[in-house]
């Protein structure tokens, strides 16, 4: 899964003046009616936070509540990824 960011850097809390947009692209092809499902964990450990993306891989606004690398793991269909994101803080 490649995550392509629509503005750099992203924000915990986002700015009151653009969103933290990501693009999800798979190299599998998506099947629509799936949901992508992301578990996200700060430096990897602790509470998780769930996001669902109706519609699967594609564009979506990623908010999540602290600054710091977040671990998603991500779920489409029977597929599996995970990828690592720096939230700054403002």
């Amino acid at each position: 899964m490649l995550a392509v960011l629509f503005g750099y850097p992203l924000f915990s809390p986002p700015m009151p003046d653009r969103g933290n947009k990501i693009l999800w692209r798979s190299r599998v092809p998506p099947v629509p009616s799936d949901p992508l499902r992301i578990e996200a964990r700060l430096d990897g450990g602790g509470t998780p936070v769930r996001i669902t993306v109706d519609g699967g891989p594609g564009p979506s606004i990623i908010d999540l509540p602290s600054p710091g690398c977040w671990r998603l793991n991500l779920r489409w269909g029977s597929h599996l990824d995970s990828i690592d994101l720096e939230y700054a803080g403002r």
